[in-house]
């Protein structure tokens, strides 16, 4: 065992909160892979972290670029109430608020990215495995990102000025949150649109909004309006000049970004 696993057996040990399986790797393909397969061999506690991630993905199966450096790691929830939409937002909302982030102002952009001001920081990727148990995936930005696949603002906590960072560290914070967000997630997400829509990225502007219509046999469509936040139930809430709509499932980015 490497001197960086035993550290963090250490931390977790001291909060009583130590996995059955725990490793942190060079590189692997995808650390929500590895969950899943040690999910399937009947083990209930487990965290995988990497480095690198040579076929990372992010929602929709879209690429999630993972060069050496940044954190990937991905846990496994065995949750009392079946899996909906709201997981993600917990997660998010309880990472944000994690000791080492709690200082920086982060905010969640629905359903599942962390935001520095109007930059992506990182991502959340749940794959339910049941209706009671997911695996996590989490992306956080350490480093620098470069790459031509990349479409969006993005950053990273070197450039947005946490100093200094300490890997195993945050590697034991965000593997805590995802656990805490399991509990508020047990507890029926109680008073979720408050808490969200405290922490929301874009709320109260112009957004373009991306979806698939059931009417129109999923075909993409795209709306624009102001964003005013989600219900309880992790509805966003869009607000045109005609009408107030509700959607569960969708993209969102800001329609008029300031450069």
């Amino acid at each position: 065992m490497d001197l960086d696993t035993r550290l963090l057996q250490q931390k977790l040990t001291e909060v009583n909160q130590l996995p059955e399986l725990l490793i942190l790797k060079p590189v692997t393909t995808s650390t929500n892979d590895d969950v899943r397969e040690v999910a399937l061999k009947g083990i209930s506690s487990v965290l995988i972290c990497s480095r690198k991630q040579t076929q990372g993905r992010g929602q929709n199966k879209r690429p999630w670029v993972s060069p050496e450096g940044n954190i990937y790691l991905s846990t496994l929830l065995n949750l009392q109430t079946p899996i909906d939409g709201r997981l993600a937002l917990e997660i998010a909302l309880n990472i944000i608020q994690m000791p080492s982030f709690d200082a920086l102002g982060l905010k969640v952009k629905w359903p599942n990215d962390i935001y520095y001001k109007d930059q992506k920081l990182g991502g959340i990727l749940v794959e339910p495995i049941s209706s009671y148990q997911a695996v996590v995936g989490v992306g956080i930005n350490v480093s620098p990102v470069i790459d031509s696949q990349i479409n969006q603002d993005i950053t990273s906590l070197k450039e947005i000025g946490l100093n200094p960072i300490d890997r195993l560290t945050l590697i034991a914070e965000l593997y805590l949150a995802i656990q805490q967000a399991g509990q508020w997630f047990n507890h029926h997400c109680y008073n979720l649109a408050a808490r969200f829509n405290h922490h929301a990225a874009f709320i109260n502007q112009a957004i373009e909004f991306e979806y698939h219509s059931i009417e129109f046999k999923h075909e993409s469509m795209k709306t624009c309006g102001e964003f005013i936040g989600i219900q309880n139930d992790g509805a966003i809430i869009l607000k045109s000049e005609t009408s107030t709509s509700t959607y569960y499932q969708g993209r969102m980015r800001l329609l008029n970004p300031s450069k």
